[in-house]
């Protein structure tokens, strides 16, 4: 496999005098799909602050492409080509469809390039292109979340962060959204980090996982080595266990050097 276009070592970020993750160690390679599960309240969103620049690391290390990047402006972390897509959609809602698009090209100058950035994110989700000058906030959950994801493949990310693309959309909706979410890594080699309490979407669509649990990493593998353990299926997928939650055993990760 080649060398992780995205090393994430030993990291930990507070909010105030709590810690959120508490040394987390991870990699994403190239033209993979790595999908982070975990309860509410597991670091998993906090994780995606740190990669973006929203968040500053008390320690640890995140580098893309070699290059230590923690610590640095969210719009140069964005520039070099981490786009972060966060939870709960978050267009703007007053603007339109094609300003929202336009923002998410704010870092480059290419107007050709983006011209033609648009017409692709167009032709992943034909409904923006029939509501390119609707307002933002008039389109559904689901059309919003699509604007968000158009918005930031208008960076050209290398890697894409997605947090919780799924929440509060109906089933149908998620399936188109996933479909979407796997036809871009498999026609334009689009590498993403992809954060979802969907487990049994999350590991479908993608190539590699982890577990979180209070803020640490507690289970790694590929996407169909965790569909078939019996830790997932217990707690994720809605698999029966046997026992009180307490007495659960992950099973031991790989040390990170």
């Amino acid at each position: 496999m080649s060398e992780p276009i995205l090393k994430i070592r030993n990291v930990e970020s507070f909010y105030g005098p709590i810690m959120a993750i508490r040394g987390v160690s991870l990699d994403v390679h190239p033209g993979r799909i790595v999908s982070i599960l975990g309860a509410n309240g597991a670091g998993k969103t906090t994780l995606m602050k740190t990669i973006s620049g929203v968040m500053d690391p008390e320690k640890g290390k995140v580098l893309f492409e070699g290059r230590e990047i923690q610590g640095q402006e969210p719009h140069k972390i964005v520039h070099d080509g981490v786009v972060h897509v966060p939870e709960g959609r978050e267009v703007f809602p007053l603007l339109t469809v094609d300003e929202n698009l336009s923002l998410g090209a704010y870092t480059r100058h290419d107007k050709a390039g983006i011209e033609d950035d648009r017409e692709m994110v167009f032709s992943y989700f034909p409904i923006l292109k029939e509501r390119r000058t609707q307002e933002a906030g008039t389109l559904s959950g689901g059309q919003q979340q699509m604007l968000a994801i158009g918005r930031g493949l208008m960076g050209r990310p290398k890697v894409m962060l997605l947090d919780e693309p799924s929440l509060g959309l109906s089933p149908l909706l998620v399936q188109e959204i996933f479909e979407i979410l796997k036809r871009l890594n498999e026609e334009r080699n689009m590498t993403m980090m992809l954060v979802e309490q969907n487990a049994s979407a999350a590991l479908n669509l993608a190539h590699d996982g982890y577990v979180m649990e209070v803020g640490r990493i507690v289970m790694d593998g590929t996407a169909e080595e965790l569909l078939k353990s019996e830790d997932i299926q217990n707690f994720y997928l809605g698999v029966q266990e046997e026992g009180p939650r307490e007495q659960r055993r992950w099973k031991r990760r790989k040390t990170w050097r």
